[in-house]
C-alpha cells in the first residue's frame, strides 16, 4: 500500500515517515470500518474515477488523510485530519497550493452535500468515499459502522442512522461523476433503502 502513498507524495525520508504514520493511524484498534481496508477501497475507487479529476495527486493525498484522525466525532475528525495534512505535507515537499487543496478536500468529506457544482476534485473524492454504498459487502459495512458507534443506544443509533440514509436518498444524484453513477448509483439506492426499512422495523 505504501506505493499508493509514494506515487503522489514522493519517496523522501519525510514522505516515507509520514506514510508510515498514516498507516499506523488507519490501523488503530478502535476502528471497525474506518480502517486500512476502507482506505484501500477509497484509493481503488479514486483510480476508477481518475479521469474526472483536475488534480489527481491532490485527490489521492486527500484520500490518505480524509479519516487519518478518527475518534467518531463528525466534523471534528475531518478538521483534525485536514490540519494533519497541512502539518505533514509541506515537509514531504508538496507544493503549498496542493497542500491547500488537499486540506480543502479533506474538510469537504465532513458533509458531502456541500459539494459545489464544477468541483471536479471534490466530486471524485466524495464519490470514492461513498463507493461502498454501491459495492458488494454493504451489510458488512453497515455492521461495522454500528460497531464504531457501539456506545450509542440502539434506539438513538437507529434514529440517527435513518436520518443519514434519508438525506442521502433524497438527493437527485448520489454520485457527482458520470462514471460513479454508472458503477454504483442503482445498487447504492437499493442497499440504503433496504437498510432504512430494516431500521424502521427495529432490526438495525
Amino acid at each position: 500500500m505504501i506505493d499508493d502513498w509514494t506515487a503522489p507524495a514522493g519517496e523522501s525520508p519525510a514522505s516515507l515517515a509520514t506514510g508510515a504514520e498514516l498507516i499506523a493511524r488507519w490501523s488503530e484498534p478502535h476502528r471497525r470500518y474506518h480502517t486500512l481496508d476502507h482506505l484501500a477501497a477509497v484509493l481503488s475507487a479514486v483510480s476508477q474515477l481518475a479521469a474526472a479529476a483536475d488534480d489527481l495527486a491532490a485527490v489521492r493525498l486527500a484520500a490518505w488523510f480524509h479519516d487519518a484522525v478518527y475518534d467518531g466525532r463528525p466534523g471534528w475528525d475531518e478538521e483534525r485530519s485536514a490540519q494533519l495534512a497541512q502539518s505533514r505535507l509541506p515537509r514531504c515537499g508538496v507544493p503549498a497550493a496542493r497542500v491547500a487543496e488537499v486540506a480543502r478536500l479533506v474538510r469537504l468529506t465532513a458533509a458531502h452535500d456541500t459539494l459545489a457544482a464544477g468541483d471536479r476534485n471534490g466530486a471524485v473524492l466524495c464519490d470514492a468515499d461513498l463507493a461502498v454504498l454501491g459495492r458488494p459487502g454493504y451489510d458488512d459495512y453497515a455492521a461495522r459502522i454500528r460497531q464504531e458507534y457501539a456506545h450509542v443506544p440502539d434506539d438513538l443509533f437507529r434514529k440517527g442512522r435513518a436520518e443519514v440514509l434519508r438525506r442521502l436518498l433524497a438527493v437527485p444524484r448520489l454520485y457527482r461523476t458520470e462514471r460513479a453513477r454508472e458503477l454504483w448509483e442503482e445498487r447504492a439506492r437499493a442497499n440504503m433503502s433496504r437498510e432504512l426499512a430494516a431500521l424502521a422495523a427495529g432490526r438495525g
